[in-house]
């Protein structure tokens, strides 16, 4: 890397809340619809996707049952896995 260069990030950080948020809204579902799906109250959904309560394994199994995704998609995405470059190259 050049010198006063600064690395860029490949990723952003995302809780658990924020991917519920972004797959529904990629899916052009409202929180309301949702709660339907899920069978689960609009201020559970809206509480999950503020990060105000925890999403926790069974949550997740349900909400992406419901959005059609891998539930690791929702807990998981913002997961950093270190990769040491020597051993990548």
């Amino acid at each position: 890397m050049k010198k006063g260069y600064i690395k860029a990030k490949t990723h952003i950080k995302l809780l658990p809340g924020d991917s519920v948020r972004i797959a529904r809204e990629l899916q052009v579902i409202t929180q309301q619809k949702l709660s339907e799906l899920c069978d689960m109250p609009q201020s559970t959904i809206s509480a999950i996707e503020k990060n105000k309560i925890n999403l926790g394994v069974e949550r997740a199994k349900v909400l992406a049952r419901a959005l059609k995704v891998h539930p690791s998609v929702l807990l998981f995405s913002g997961w950093d896995i270190e990769v040491d470059e020597r051993k990548a190259a």
